[in-house]
């Protein structure tokens, strides 16, 4: 299992780079990883729809959660085939509606490393009942941080996980932070698993777009190692979500729905 886990890791970086790095002990010339990037477009129906910049990693995962987050699907029943060719850079995604035609919107640029684009521009109010302790928040955090295997190979990726009260259930890394929760949406419509009531963790800053997908997601906690934008923030109390961030060590701290990591601003 553990090769399994190292070889679908080095997919995620370009070996064997040289670095000329400098210390106290002068200069050394060393061979080191980096990540790797690539870019996919994605066609629907024949129709050209995006191209994402991406790491190669849980590429079908990207391709099924772009499309869900972005309304094109609702499900895996909406979708007749996909081919993810890798070599071709390209994934060819058949839907059961072969009549079906790509809305006429414009996309507009998100905040996303390398430029994202996004389609769907709100989300419902998301209902839950959730709670959980602030340890428990602080220790999902660390968990996440000590997942990071890409990251730790080669550094200068982003990670994100999905989670009940107490354990991890998916994990994704990207060199884009968007690009994190379509993998784990789209790994979640693959395999089964049910995202409502679940908890949200993400390495880096949350925006207005990213509380969309997890809104979408029926997330009701989000939680970053930093800061959210204030945008970001105003979206989540008014879906309703849970916003948490600088969740290190022992500390953290909620901007939007406290009640729900038992704070009461009263």
């Amino acid at each position: 299992m553990q090769e399994e886990i190292d070889e679908l890791i080095l997919k995620g970086v370009e070996k064997d780079i040289i670095c000329q790095r400098f210390s106290d002990e002068g200069w050394v010339t060393k061979p080191v990883y980096v990540p790797a990037e690539m870019h996919i477009t994605i066609f629907v129906n024949s129709q050209e729809l995006v191209t994402i910049m991406c790491t190669p990693i849980k590429l079908n995962c990207l391709v099924i959660g772009f499309l869900y987050a972005e309304g094109i699907i609702s499900d895996l029943s909406d979708v007749m085939s996909m081919r993810v060719c890798e070599e071709e850079t390209t994934a060819d995604v058949r839907l059961s509606n072969s009549e079906y035609q790509l809305p006429i919107l414009k996309k507009t640029l998100t905040s996303g490393c390398g430029g994202g684009s996004a389609f769907k521009n709100q989300a419902e109010k998301v209902d839950s009942d959730m709670v959980i302790k602030p340890d428990d928040a602080l220790f999902l955090m660390k968990e996440l941080l000590e997942h990071m295997d890409l990251y730790r190979l080669c550094g200068g990726v982003h990670a994100s996980a999905l989670a009940d009260r107490r354990d991890l259930l998916i994990v994704a890394e990207d060199i884009g932070r968007h690009n994190t929760f379509y993998k784990i949406q789209g790994e979640c419509l693959l395999r089964g698993i049910s995202t409502k009531d679940r908890l949200l963790l993400s390495t880096g800053r949350v925006s207005s777009e990213m509380l969309l997908k997890a809104a979408g997601m029926h997330i009701p906690i989000v939680i970053s190692r930093t800061s959210p934008t204030g945008r970001g923030i105003s979206l989540a109390r008014g879906l309703g979500i849970t916003l948490v961030g600088y969740a290190r060590g022992k500390r953290l701290s909620v901007y939007s729905h406290p009640e729900r990591l038992g704070c009461s601003t009263n």
